[in-house]
């Protein structure tokens, strides 16, 4: 039976703690989903891109869901990514991902081959149909080489599937968003995957979003989402901006994911290194990194 979990609101795409040596630190877990809790997001996301699920094996990506589900004792929803590059792998994740007790799964649109819309569509029809819980889509251009799920894809998925039930939107193109919140009914879930469009994508009807600034100041992102629901949109835009902010700033040293392990570390949340081959940031850069996370008043 599918779980009846709401999905709403503000949820970090968490990232993996690792060693030093690049194995990881499940003894980091708490502290790290302690941090975000503690901001008031309304669920967590489990080895998304920021989460380098790119670089884990299956059993990591297991052991690393069971942590965190443990961590979470039921407090909030969690979302497991469960993409892979051939549909059976994404079957066989997404079936590991019920039974390990997530609540729902994320599977990304599979990278470095270009499927069309016809073969997306059978790609998470098999995915979904092999789970009784619920599957979200997830587009993200950026890193699949260009390759998205259009609105009408996202339409017949959710017409024809029934557990088929959300998507994280993250090309960054509102006009993208807003076509598929159009084209799928009321009760379909829409999270924007980018930090600077929280605001402008609630406007649009989006029901909130997985962004990696999340990691770094929850309390900030919740207040965006907590202030348009009140009807307060000063105050929203007014958080969005200090939001979009400190995204931007993140973004200036080193390379994707590194940036938010490293605000962390200096947030004293153990996170550790990026798995190589991304290194760490040089002592210049944490040292232009603090200041930005001094400016946004979360260190």
């Amino acid at each position: 039976m599918m779980s009846k979990v709401e999905f709403h609101g503000i949820i970090p795409p968490l990232p993996t703690p690792m060693h030093a040596d690049g194995s990881l630190n499940l003894a980091a877990v708490p502290a790290l989903v302690e941090h975000v809790l503690a901001g008031g997001v309304h669920g967590l996301f489990v080895t998304g891109s920021q989460g380098e699920a790119y670089a884990l094996s299956s059993d990591e990506r297991v052991a690393l869901w069971d942590a965190v589900l443990a961590a979470v004792n039921g407090r909030v929803p969690v979302m497991v990514g469960s993409g892979a590059i051939n549909t059976r792998d994404a079957v066989e994740l997404t079936q590991r991902a019920e039974r390990a007790g997530a609540d729902a799964a994320t599977v990304g649109t599979p990278h470095f081959i270009s499927p069309s819309q016809d073969e997306l569509y059978a790609h998470y029809i098999e995915v979904a149909s092999a789970v009784s819980f619920p599957v979200l889509g997830y587009s993200n251009p950026d890193r699949a080489g260009g390759l998205r799920i259009t609105p009408a894809t996202v339409a017949r998925l959710a017409s024809d599937q029934t557990n088929f039930i959300g998507i994280k939107e993250s090309s960054g193109d509102l006009a993208e968003t807003s076509a598929i919140i159009r084209a799928c009914p009321a009760d379909f879930r829409v999270f924007v995957g980018r930090d600077t469009l929280i605001y402008g994508a609630l406007c649009y009807g989006a029901d909130g979003a997985v962004g990696l600034a999340v990691n770094v100041a929850p309390a900030l992102a919740v207040g965006i989402y907590e202030a348009f629901e009140s009807g307060d949109h000063t105050r929203a835009r007014e958080l969005q901006s200090r939001m979009s902010a400190l995204r931007e700033g993140l973004s200036r040293f080193g390379t994707y994911p590194v940036w938010v392990k490293e605000a962390l570390e200096l947030m004293g949340i153990p996170v550790g290194p990026a798995r190589r081959p991304i290194l760490p940031l040089k002592p210049d850069q944490r040292e232009k990194l603090r200041t930005v996370l001094s400016t946004a008043g979360v260190l």
